[in-house]
């Protein structure tokens, strides 16, 4: 038996269930009970734990939420338990206790080991604990694309590996086709941006425009304009610090300074503090010294000539005509051009990048057609072994005489790859279509299980198929839901009988109405209504001696104290007995 095992769910208020808890044995757990007592729940709730959707409309009419809680036993170096400690999640005792509470206006929410955790989390870790299988999946089985991955995961790495290769190339072909469709269906489009982009490019070369030359222009332009009054003021302020040399007997400041000074140097020597605002009044004779200089010298230098200013003017025109086109301001017109230039460089080598694309196009088909040959290879041996392992489970599911097949086959397709010397249709998964065959009996073609199996039939193939899985990939748990739907007498007997051989190796639960199966269960369950007068509510309880005849009886005849029906219970249950 392998280490995980699904030890006990808790389920509140989800559906007829008020208040449950569904004991699990380590074997074969066979569910049952009238129908509408809320079997189908037992699986809706560990649906539920493994990250399945939360619908709103399964919480208990009058209650605030629904909550599933389970426990199953991991061992601490299995990948579920490594997976959850990286979450945060913590073992008890050897055990991850899973919870998903459903609110009534449609909130979920996942723990896993103590931690609040995604729900998409629980979707990970159900992969390495569960497989559920149910009516829908069943229908499941019907989809090519579903048996194709039957017979992957069947084939293992022998398909996984060049599927993984060829997946890559897959990949990288599609975005170069993508690119080249691009560049190739709007060549139009991207001349006409390259016109624009050479346009924009030659009318900012033709103005060479200096970075910070609009502002450098707009003072100059400023001082230009007012070069009269700014001549004018500079002289006047000259005269007043230095004096009128028109008028000798003017007073300007650098007199008014030096005659305070000359006052104050006299009486200096006899108190420091005075000597030191003497000292302070002398650095100001300097500085309007200083002062008085630099205005002479800018109203020499003013230049007012109107020929400058025109000439400036023209220039800001001009780089005024750019910012309108290109950016807000010089910086941005050359940070514009700047990008411009290097999109035209990339426009101009489409000639070049079409050449280069095409060559990586045509290698990764190739590439491609080699990759889908040997996926295609790897699938028809692997068909073989797969086949006739699911054909000696159905003759042990009553069906002796029934023979499974794959029919593999390409499409011819011009726009498609080569393999195998014809150019073919391929997606992502290769170039195969994988269809699986049934002949039931002999003489009967094969034809497929969409349209040539019964829905008893099509219950024992997927029940096959998830057998030869289990001697290959398995998994821990298996949850069968009406596993056995359409299928009665000997095959239901057979299915018992299989379903507890695979519980040798595995969990196995079962949702089941046929004595025949829950016969063979280790420990079975009954789902069982009550009424109180005003709430219906259901129990889960283990059925043992004398009750779990009973309950065979009511299955086998509907009524759980005929002789008969109790008698055919008991044989049932010896058989089993003998089997194990």
């Amino acid at each position: 038996m392998v280490g995980d095992v699904l030890e006990e769910m808790r389920i509140r208020s989800l559906g007829v269930i008020d208040d449950a808890v569904v004991e699990l044995s380590p074997g074969f757990t066979a569910v049952t009970g009238e129908t509408g007592a809320g079997k189908t729940m037992v699986v809706t709730s560990l649906g539920l734990l493994l990250g399945g959707r939360a619908d709103p409309a399964l919480v208990r009419i009058g209650a605030g939420k629904a909550v599933v809680e389970g426990r199953v036993t991991v061992p601490a170096d299995a990948s579920a338990a490594v997976r959850a400690e990286e979450a945060g999640a913590e073992l008890d005792d050897g055990a991850l206790l899973i919870s998903r509470t459903v609110s009534a206006e449609g909130r979920s929410r996942a723990h896993l080991g103590g931690r609040n955790v995604p729900v998409g989390l629980l979707a990970e870790l159900a992969d390495d604990l569960v497989a559920v299988h149910g009516q829908t999946d069943q229908q499941g089985l019907l989809k090519l694309s579903r048996q194709r991955q039957a017979l992957d995961r069947y084939a293992g790495d022998a398909v996984a590996v060049p599927l993984a290769k060829y997946a890559e190339a897959y990949r990288r072909l599609r975005a170069v086709a993508t690119e080249l469709d691009e560049i190739t269906t709007r060549a139009r489009e991207r001349a006409q941006e390259a016109d624009l982009l050479r346009y924009g490019l030659d009318e900012i070369a033709g103005v060479e425009p200096r970075a910070g030359e609009d502002t450098e222009l707009a003072e100059e332009a400023e001082r230009l304009g007012h070069a009269e009054a700014l001549s004018s003021a500079a002289t006047a302020a000259h005269r007043a610090l230095a004096g009128d040399p028109e008028d000798p007997e003017g007073i300007d400041a650098a007199t008014l300074v030096a005659g305070a000074q000359r006052a104050l140097e006299a009486v200096r020597s006899h108190d420091p503090a005075l000597a030191a605002l003497a000292d302070r009044i002398g650095e100001i004779g300097i500085l309007l010294g200083d002062v008085a200089g630099e205005l002479a010298g800018y109203a020499d230098d003013l230049d007012a000539d109107p020929l400058r200013l025109a000439a400036v003017e023209e220039r800001r025109a001009a780089l005024t005509s750019l910012t309108r086109k290109y950016g807000e301001d010089v910086a941005a017109v050359l940070a514009w051009a700047e990008r411009s230039a290097a999109r035209l460089t990339e426009l101009d080598s489409d000639d070049e990048r079409i050449g280069e694309l095409t060559a990586e196009r045509d290698a990764l088909r190739a590439e491609l057609g080699g990759l889908a040959q040997a996926l295609t290879d790897a699938r028809t041996e692997a068909a073989e072994r797969f086949a006739a392992a699911v054909t000696a489970e159905l003759a042990s599911l009553a069906m002796p005489h029934a023979r499974v097949s794959f029919a593999l086959r390409q499409t011819e397709d011009p726009e498609g790859i080569e393999v195998g010397g014809r150019t073919v249709a391929y997606g992502p998964a290769g170039a195969d279509e994988v269809e699986l065959l049934l002949a039931p009996h002999p003489g009967a073609p094969p034809r497929p299980i969409a349209k040539g199996a019964s829905g008893g039939e099509l219950s024992r193939v997927m029940l096959a198929v998830e057998v030869v899985f289990a001697g290959t990939d398995p998994v821990p748990t298996y949850l069968f839901d009406e596993v056995d739907a359409g299928v009665g007498g000997k095959a239901a007997v057979e299915i018992g009988r299989r379903l507890a051989k695979l519980a040798r190796t595995a969990q196995v639960v079962v949702v089941t109405h046929l004595p025949q199966v829950a016969a063979f269960a280790d420990r079975q369950l009954l789902v069982e209504k009550t009424d109180d007068g005003s709430v219906t509510r259901s129990g889960v309880k283990v059925l043992e001696g004398e009750d779990r005849v009973r309950e065979l009886s009511r299955m086998l005849a509907g009524q759980e104290d005929s002789e008969t029906a109790r008698a055919h219970a008991e044989e049932l249950l010896a058989t089993a007995r003998a089997d194990l």
